[in-house]
């Protein structure tokens, strides 16, 4: 009995699972896949250091701070067994804070300064800039025999000062170089550098005539400059700053200038230096765009434009894809593959491409429309205000259909062929069931792609930019915005980088956060409407 007894023990024994191996973690192992992940992370890292370094050396300590963040997150995240769903949100989440957050949030702050022509750097650069563009030559100083050199792509000058030769950059004061050779009173030969030759000094004129080498290390002793690169006179600015009582005095005129709230150095009677620097505003810039008739007025026009515009091209690109996706949806169409290919061919052209080309045939006297398809006649396309702006529809309806006939024809294919059937068994004719079935079916589809197509519309600075350039401008306006003008082609015309004379961030800003209110707006306006649309089922 016992040792039947020992016989089913061991029986028992044999039958029992094997206990698992204790598991080895991915330090232990070093397999491919930690190797992998210990490479990836060691790259991220070292971006992210070079990040930081730059960030610090610019004095950007928001940017450094929120980078140190996300790299020790991202290290914690990805070294960590407990945060699983985060290895697959944190590259997302990063992204959106760079380029979302972080630029609405940039966009927001510039908005609330003074930053633009005159007013884009800080107190001490304006300082310095005020020295150094008020400088004038000292009267009845010598002039030295001077030569340019080369450092290494960096220019510096040599001049020849009581027989002894100095040295020195942009960055540099003069310094005695006493290794210099000197021939007849001209300098030969400065070890360390190269003596640029007159056809290189007549290249580089814009920056030798620009370059300034401070004399000593006060800026009170002025600078050496040069106009002909052969001779070197002493300048001295005509501005004194005061550190101390922080006033900018001119010392041919005797009047003291004191910082004021916007930025710069003002005199008693109102007058003002031409540098300043950026400084906080507040909501300046907001009760300027909708407050100031220079921009109040132009402003509710492009507004109403810009509205126009995204609801007609939404709508224009939208029924022409829709009849043409329906056409073509039909199996009795022949040869469909071939039309389809042919209808996506704009789509498939550089949009600003295809603007700059339909510029060019929508030309007056010189474009295909005019000379060859109408005989010669010379219509102002893109001149008239209300032409131009239905030229820009035009335009758009041609580059935008073919998007709309893609999501449509997606959308009518993967209808259910029982529910049209279910339709058509009921007694629906074409019409019901078009209008019962199929566009409601196809509504839960492209609605969302209907949204964003309006932003995108209410946005689209390359069709303006490249196809009328916001023309025909409107006469009544003071400021650069044209008949064709949507809100963010008026921003860049007020931001100045289309090449105006001024350059007004912070109120090209304040603009572009109204933009984002009003586009976020109606989009979450009718993200909510197209709620009702998931319950079709």
């Amino acid at each position: 009995m016992s040792a039947r007894t020992d016989v089913e023990r061991q029986v028992e024994d044999a039958r029992r699972p094997a206990p698992p191996a204790p598991r080895s973690s991915h330090a232990n192992t070093f397999s491919r896949g930690f190797i992998a992940k210990v490479v990836l992370m060691a790259l991220v890292n070292a971006f992210g250091v070079y990040v930081i370094l730059a960030a610090w050396a610019a004095e950007s300590y928001g940017v450094m701070g929120v980078m140190i963040a996300l790299v020790l997150t991202a290290d914690y995240v990805y070294f960590s067994r407990r945060t699983l769903p985060m290895k697959y949100l944190l590259p997302g989440l990063a992204f959106l804070l760079v380029y979302q957050v972080f630029v609405v949030a940039y966009t927001g702050y510039v908005a609330l300064t003074n930053y633009g022509d005159g007013h884009n750097s800080t107190k001490e650069d304006a300082v310095a800039a005020l020295l150094i563009q008020n400088e004038r030559r000292v009267e009845g100083s010598a002039a030295y025999p001077l030569v340019v050199l080369d450092d290494g792509g960096e220019l510096a000058f040599a001049i020849v000062d009581d027989g002894e030769v100095r040295v020195g950059r942009a960055d540099t004061p003069l310094e005695n170089a006493d290794d210099a050779t000197v021939s007849d009173g001209a300098i030969t030969e400065v070890p360390g550098y190269e003596l640029l030759p007159r056809q290189q000094v007549l290249e580089r004129q814009a920056e030798v005539t620009a370059l300034r080498v401070p004399v000593s290390q006060d800026p009170a002793d002025g600078s050496v400059r040069t106009q002909d690169a052969r001779n070197g006179y002493v300048f001295v600015s005509t501005l004194t700053y005061d550190e101390a009582a922080d006033t900018m005095t001119d010392t041919l005129t005797g009047t003291v200038y004191t910082p004021n709230d916007d930025g710069m150095f003002q005199a008693p009677d109102g007058t003002t230096l031409p540098v300043g620097w950026k400084v906080f505003v507040g909501l300046e810039n907001f009760a300027t765009a909708f407050g100031d008739a220079r921009y109040s007025g132009p402003f509710l026009q492009v507004l109403l434009w810009t509205v126009s515009f995204a609801v007609l091209s939404v709508a224009t690109t939208f029924l022409l894809g829709l009849f043409l996706a329906m056409v073509f949806n039909d199996e009795r169409v022949r040869g469909r593959k071939i039309y389809r290919t042919l209808l996506i061919l704009p789509y498939a052209f550089p949009g600003f491409l295809a603007a700059l080309l339909w510029s060019g045939l929508l030309n007056r006297r010189f474009g295909f429309i005019n000379s060859v398809l109408l005989g010669g006649a010379e219509i102002p396309w893109l001149t008239d205000p209300w032409l131009a702006k239905l030229s820009v529809l035009g335009v758009n309806l041609w580059l935008g259909f073919p998007y709309m006939f893609l999501i449509c024809t997606g959308a009518l294919q993967s209808i259910p062929k029982d529910v049209l059937e279910a339709a058509k068994i009921d007694g629906a004719g074409r019409f019901r069931t078009w209008r019962s079935v199929i566009l409601p079916l196809l509504m839960v589809s492209t609605a969302p792609l209907l949204i964003s197509s309006f932003a995108f519309n209410f946005n689209n600075f390359n069709l303006i930019y490249m196809l009328t350039g916001g023309g025909p401008r409107m006469a009544d306006a003071s400021v650069p915005i044209g008949h064709t003008d949507i809100l963010i082609s008026m921003v860049y015309s007020i931001s100045g980088l289309d090449g105006g004379a001024t350059k007004d961030y912070g109120l090209a800003s304040a603009l572009s956060i109204v933009i984002f209110l009003i586009v976020a707006t109606i989009s979450v306006i009718s993200f909510r409407r197209t709620r009702s649309l998931e319950e079709i089922n």
